[in-house]
């Protein structure tokens, strides 16, 4: 999927990605999808950890403690 999007950045941003692009012996455009997606990567993480601990606080103390793959894998089996 393609967007086009003008982006005004300021001038000390603009001359910052295209020394980063130079460096890097990248586009502009690819340095910046990078650290985008480095950014998401970065909220995702954090979402996902907070989901588990609202998961984590949810349950009983002990619970998550006493869990057993082995186990589980038979409860499932005879249940089927």
């Amino acid at each position: 999927m393609t967007i086009r999007k003008n982006f005004i950045f300021d001038d000390k941003t603009a001359k910052h990605l295209e020394e980063i692009a130079k460096i890097e012996g990248k586009t502009q455009t690819t340095v910046t999808k990078e650290a985008i997606e480095t950014k998401y990567k970065e909220i995702k993480q954090k979402k996902r950890l907070q989901a588990f601990e609202a998961f984590v606080g949810s349950a009983p103390k002990g619970t998550l403690t006493t869990l057993n793959v082995k186990e589980m894998q038979k409860k499932r089996a005879l249940n089927g």
